[in-house]
């Protein structure tokens, strides 16, 4: 698997458009989480983990820059770079990517790993916790993306 991943491309839909011509804001997010689904594959997060184990995801936080609009019709790619982990959190940083290489915006997430019964945050199954070291060992060796743990506020 390539570091950081790369999600397939994806078409920004004529229904996400806002009325001022460029992708609305929420829709931001629908391309993280596509592009994240994909990735979640990889950790064994499939369609089925939740009906086979009870066990699911949950985004405890999300941080997006918007640096450049995206328009009906634009092909982008999703990328995901794990950033820290451990049994119950994955700390990812994700870039939304133009399919010509611009970057369009940027989203850092904390996600849970919840057993459903609870529900509460509960550890990976081991099987999860080594595909996840896995890729956070091949993730670990790429540089720092601009960005990670930017604070927002008005400076003076």
């Amino acid at each position: 698997m390539q570091a950081p991943f790369q999600s397939t491309v994806i078409t920004v839909k004529p229904e996400w458009i806002d009325f001022n011509g460029h992708l609305n804001m929420a829709y931001y997010g629908v391309l993280f989480d596509m592009g994240a689904d994909q990735m979640f594959d990889h950790f064994g997060f499939g369609p089925d983990y939740q009906a086979r184990t009870g066990n699911t995801t949950y985004a405890a936080e999300f941080h997006v820059r918007y640096l450049r609009e995206l328009h009906v019709e634009d092909p982008v790619v999703v990328t995901y770079h794990l950033i820290d982990y451990d049994a119950k959190r994955l700390h990812s940083f994700q870039e939304l990517r133009h399919a010509d290489g611009w970057l369009a915006a940027t989203g850092e997430t904390m996600t849970l790993h919840v057993d459903q019964s609870g529900p509460r945050v509960a550890p990976m199954p081991d099987d999860v916790q080594s595909r996840v070291a896995a890729i956070g060992q091949a993730h670990a060796v790429l540089p720092r993306p601009d960005g990670v743990n930017a604070s927002i506020g008005i400076r003076r």
